[in-house]
């Protein structure tokens, strides 16, 4: 049986387009790198200012220079590039990121999204993220779908400071997908074994039932 965050990041992976512009959110969606198809070809955009961006290096071929947003060490693929900020958030502003890929506290049945910050706790900053998702023409949501203590991620209406509004397209967790549309969140796939009932009773928002739903394997 495939593990839950395995699942979800091999399933985004098959949302990837040949020549994509592709930036992999901190935590979970880095690991959608490692599933693209081996005749999908993405160019990796990371914000602190990379194109190209190649695996993990080799045991002790790090360069301590090379890292990504998120502060891990990685590689720079032949004909990649580095530049500073003001150049990586003109790509992002300027809709050159065909798809951005993040996490989420909370998502809502509108696509607004909130993954930034909790009231009351300290946070390092908003990073990119607020850039990422009104800049990106696909924005992804890949994350578990409950909290750890099992309450709803996927919202009727978000309760936590907004990181963008209405920007949302597409929700992967380990039960399903889900596609933001104007009349609401239509239930596109379910994971092996997980039913109808199951994905809407851990869901707040009501899911949109077509008549034929599709598998994330």
């Amino acid at each position: 049986m495939t593990a839950p965050r395995e699942l979800i990041v091999k399933r985004v992976a098959r949302f990837l387009k040949d020549g994509d512009v592709v930036n992999l959110g901190i935590g979970m969606p880095t690991l959608v790198a490692n599933y693209v198809p081996e005749d999908v070809h993405i160019v990796l955009h990371s914000e602190n200012g990379f194109l190209g961006l190649g695996p993990n290096p080799k045991p002790g071929e790090e360069d301590p220079q090379v890292i990504n947003a998120g502060g891990q060490l990685v590689t720079i693929l032949p004909g990649g590039c580095c530049f500073d900020s003001a150049m990586s958030f003109g790509i992002i502003r300027g809709g050159h990121v065909n798809v951005s890929v993040l996490g989420a506290l909370e998502v809502d049945e509108e696509g607004n999204l909130a993954n930034w910050m909790v009231p009351g706790k300290l946070v390092p900053g908003m990073g990119g993220a607020m850039d990422l998702v009104a800049g990106a023409k696909t924005v992804i949501v890949a994350m578990e779908h409950t909290t750890k203590n099992g309450e709803p991620k996927i919202l009727k209406k978000c309760r936590l400071p907004l990181t963008a509004a209405k920007e949302v397209n597409i929700i992967v967790t380990e039960l399903g997908v889900m596609e933001v549309t104007p009349e609401g969140l239509v239930l596109k796939e379910l994971a092996p074994g997980v039913t109808v009932d199951e994905i809407q009773s851990k869901t707040e928002a009501k899911l949109i039932i077509p008549e034929v739903i599709g598998s994330m394997e």
